[in-house]
C-alpha cells in the first residue's frame, strides 16, 4: 500500500503516501472539483500532527504506526501511554474531509495541528511565493480566504485555542521528480491548532470549501459507513470482491445533472473511452443500474458526427472527440445494459443516438473516420487506446485499420441487428455484418495488430477479437489469440503491451527515453486481463476451467495486494520484475474489468435478461 485515496462522488478527492507525506503535486487532503466532476483545486496539502507531553512536542508520525483499510484509510500510532487512531474520509457530494482522532491516554496531552495550505489547480505549482492568504478565526472556524480563487477555506477545530503564523515552505515531490514532471512548489503554514486532551477522546477536524459548516461529524461518518454498506449488500457479490466494490464507487461522479466516471486518479478527469470500457465493472455488475442509464444519456447528450467524446478537459470541462473506438464502445454497452435491465424504453430513447453512430462510420465522420470500400473502418493515427503521441510524433500510431476497431465495428452491426429486431425496426445491419466479416477473414492470415498494414506486432488488441460477444473468427484463431496471450504477453498484473521479442520493447515505464515511448511498446494494463480473461472462460467453459482462471490470473495478484488493499488498481505495470506500479494510483477500468472478469466469467453470474438479447450470437 503505496499511497491511500478518499473520494467525494465529485471528482474531488484526498490522497497522500502511506507515510502521510507529500510525494506528487496531485497529493492533498482537500483537493476539490469546482466544477464536478473536473476543475480540480488544492486547498490543503496536509496536516502536521504532533504531540505535546511534559513540554515536549513529539512529530506524531515519529510514533509506532500501523495501517489499516476498513471503509476509510485508518493509521494507528502507539507508545507505552498513547494509541491514536487518525482515520480520513470525504463526505460524499460536498468539497469536504473529516479526519477523525479517537485518542486513547493515561496522562494529559496537547495534540496540535499545522495545516500546509495551497491555492492552485492541481496540475500547476506555486513558482513564486507571491500569493496572498487573508484568515481570521471565528469561534472553532479558521477562514482563510485565497486571493487567487473567490472561495473561502474553513478549517473547524472545536474547543481548542489558534495561534497564528504564516510562513512559507518549499515542497519537494519526489514522485514527479521520477516521472520527469514539475516537482518544486510553495506552501503556506497559517498557523497551529491546540488541542488539550485530559482523558481518552475523539473529535473532527473538518477541511472544507462549503458555505454551511454546520455538521456533526460523527454523522457525517456514520452516513458515509452506512453508504457504503449499501453499496456493498445491493451489489449482491461474494464478499472477497468487496473491496472491489468499494473501489468502483470512487470512480462513479456527478456531471451537470447526470453522471459520469472519473477515468483514474489522481489526475484523470472523465474520458469517453475509459468510461464505457468501466461500465459494466463499475455499474452493471454492482447492480448501480440507475448510475449505468445515467453515464450512457450524460455522453450520448454529447454525441456529435457520430462520435462520443474521447476526454473532457479538466481545466474548462470542453470535449475532445480524438477517439475511433469510444462510440463502437458506446453501443456495445448500452447493448450490456439491456442485457441487465429489459429497460426497452430507454433503448428508445437512446437508439437516435446509436443509428446516428452507425452512419458516422459508413459515410465518414471527423478524423478521416469512414467505411472503406472493403467494409473496414479506417482511421487517422493516435486515435485507438494506445493514443500517446509526442508532439507530432506517434510512438504507436495504428493507423487505417486497427485490429480491434474491426472487432469492435462488427460487433456494434451485430447488436444493432439484435436490438432492430427487438424494437421491431427494420434491419439493414446483418447484411453489412455478413461483408465486414468476410471481408476482414480473407485478410486475416495472421495475428495482425493492424490489418491493412500487415502489422504483425504480436500486442494485446488481438483480444477483443474473441473477447467481444459477437466474434467474426472461429474458434481456432481463437484459441491461437489465447495462446500467444499466455506465452508473450501475459504477467501477473495483466499483459504487456508488446511481446518482449520485439525491439521495440521496453520492460520499464523509466529509462534512457522518453516515458510515453514505453507506455504501448511493452508496459503492462491491468484492464486487459478482463478481456483476454473473458475469451479462456469462453473456450473453456466448465466451473474446473473458471476455477483455474481464478487462481492462475487473479489470485496472485490478489495477494500481492494484501489485506490492507482498498481496492485501488494501477493503471500500469512495468513489464519486468518487480513489475513496479505506475501512472495513476487507481484506474476505472482497471478495478472495472478485474471486478467484471471476476462476477460474470469466472463466477459465471450472468445478466438476468442475457439470452432475451443474444439472438443472433454466433456460437464458438
Amino acid at each position: 500500500m503505496r499511497e491511500w485515496l478518499v473520494t467525494n462522488g465529485l471528482g474531488g478527492y484526498a490522497s497522500l503516501t502511506s507515510k502521510n507525506t507529500n510525494t506528487s503535486k496531485f497529493h492533498g487532503l482537500l483537493i476539490t472539483s469546482l466544477n464536478p466532476p473536473t476543475e480540480r483545486w488544492v486547498f490543503v496539502s496536509n496536516i502536521i500532527d504532533k504531540i505535546q507531553i511534559n513540554n515536549e512536542t513529539h512529530l506524531l508520525e515519529n510514533y509506532k504506526k500501523s495501517y489499516s483499510f476498513d471503509y476509510f484509510p485508518n493509521f494507528t500510532y502507539e507508545s507505552d501511554d498513547i494509541k491514536i487512531k487518525k482515520t480520513i474520509l470525504m463526505q460524499h457530494g460536498k468539497n469536504t474531509t473529516i479526519i477523525k482522532y479517537d485518542i486513547k491516554n493515561k496522562k494529559p496531552l496537547t495534540m496540535i495541528h499545522g495545516p500546509i495550505i495551497h491555492s492552485r489547480h492541481f496540475y500547476y505549482l506555486n513558482i513564486h511565493r507571491y500569493l496572498s492568504f487573508q484568515q481570521n478565526i471565528e469561534d472553532s472556524t479558521l477562514f482563510i480566504k485565497p486571493e487567487n480563487i473567490d472561495k473561502t477555506l474553513k478549517i473547524v477545530l472545536k474547543d481548542c485555542a489558534y495561534t497564528q503564523k504564516n510562513y512559507w515552505e518549499t515542497m519537494y515531490y519526489e514522485k514527479d521528480r521520477k516521472r520527469r514532471d514539475s516537482w518544486i512548489d510553495n506552501a503556506v503554514h497559517t498557523g497551529y491548532f491546540y488541542k488539550l486532551i485530559k482523558k481518552p477522546t475523539v473529535y473532527y477536524l473538518v477541511l472544507t470549501i462549503v458555505d454551511d459548516i454546520n455538521i456533526n461529524p460523527s454523522d457525517v461518518f456514520s452516513e458515509e459507513k452506512q453508504r457504503k454498506e449499501k453499496i456493498i449488500k445491493e451489489s449482491n457479490l461474494s464478499e472477497k470482491f468487496e473491496k472491489l466494490v468499494l473501489s468502483s464507487d470512487n470512480f462513479i461522479v456527478k456531471k451537470g445533472n447526470g453522471k459520469s466516471v472519473i477515468a483514474g486518479y489522481p489526475w484523470f478527469a472523465d474520458w469517453g473511452r475509459d468510461t464505457l470500457i468501466a461500465l459494466p465493472g463499475l455499474t452493471l455488475v454492482p447492480h448501480r443500474f440507475d448510475d449505468a442509464k445515467q453515464i450512457l444519456s450524460t455522453f450520448a447528450s454529447f454525441c456529435k458526427n457520430g462520435l462520443i467524446p474521447n476526454v473532457f478537459d479538466d481545466r474548462d470541462s470542453k470535449p475532445s472527440y480524438n477517439t475511433v473506438d469510444a462510440s463502437l464502445w458506446f453501443i456495445d454497452r448500452v447493448y450490456q445494459y439491456m442485457k441487465y435491465t429489459n429497460d426497452i424504453d430507454f433503448l428508445k430513447d437512446i437508439w437516435e443516438t446509436m443509428e446516428s453512430i452507425i452512419q458516422g462510420y459508413k459515410n465518414g465522420t471527423d478524423y478521416n473516420i469512414f467505411m472503406d470500400k472493403d467494409y473496414l473502418i479506417s482511421h487517422d493515427p493516435g486515435l485507438t487506446w494506445m493514443d500517446v503521441k509526442i508532439g507530432d510524433y506517434h510512438p504507436t500510431p495504428r493507423c487505417r485499420k486497427a485490429v480491434e476497431i474491426q472487432a469492435l465495428w462488427y460487433n456494434a452491426l451485430m447488436i444493432m441487428n439484435n436490438l432492430t429486431e427487438v424494437l421491431d425496426k427494420k434491419n439493414s445491419y446483418i447484411d453489412l455484418a455478413d461483408k465486414v466479416k468476410q471481408s476482414f477473414n480473407n485478410q486475416f492470415d495472421r495475428l495482425y495488430d493492424v490489418l491493412d498494414t500487415k502489422d504483425a506486432s504480436i500486442r494485446p488488441n488481438i483480444v477483443f477479437l474473441s473477447a467481444l460477444d459477437f466474434s467474426m473468427i472461429n474458434k481456432n484463431i481463437q484459441e491461437k489469440i489465447v495462446d500467444t496471450y499466455q506465452e508473450k504477453l501475459l504477467t501477473v498484473f495483466g499483459p504487456r503491451t508488446l511481446s518482449k521479442d520485439d525491439s521495440r520493447y521496453k520492460g520499464y515505464l523509466f529509462g534512457h527515453y522518453n516515458k510515453d515511448e514505453a507506455y504501448h511498446n511493452g508496459i503492462v494494463w491491468p484492464w486487459l486481463m478482463g478481456s483476454f480473461i473473458k475469451s479462456y472462460v469462453k473456450l473453456n467453459s466448465d466451473e474446473k476451467s473458471r476455477d483455474y482462471a481464478y487462481k492462475k490470473f487473479i489470485k496472485p495478484m490478489f495477494d500481492v495486494f494484501g489485506d490492507n488493499w482498498d481496492g485501488s488498481i494501477y493503471e500500469i505495470f512495468d513489464a519486468e520484475p518487480v513489475y513496479a506500479p505506475q501512472g495513476c494510483i487507481s484506474q476505472a477500468w482497471s478495478v472495472a474489468e478485474i471486478l467484471r472478469a471476476c462476477v460474470e466469467d469466472i463466477e459465471n453470474k450472468k445478466p438476468d435478461f442475457e439470452n432475451k438479447f443474444v439472438l443472433n450470437k454466433i456460437s464458438i
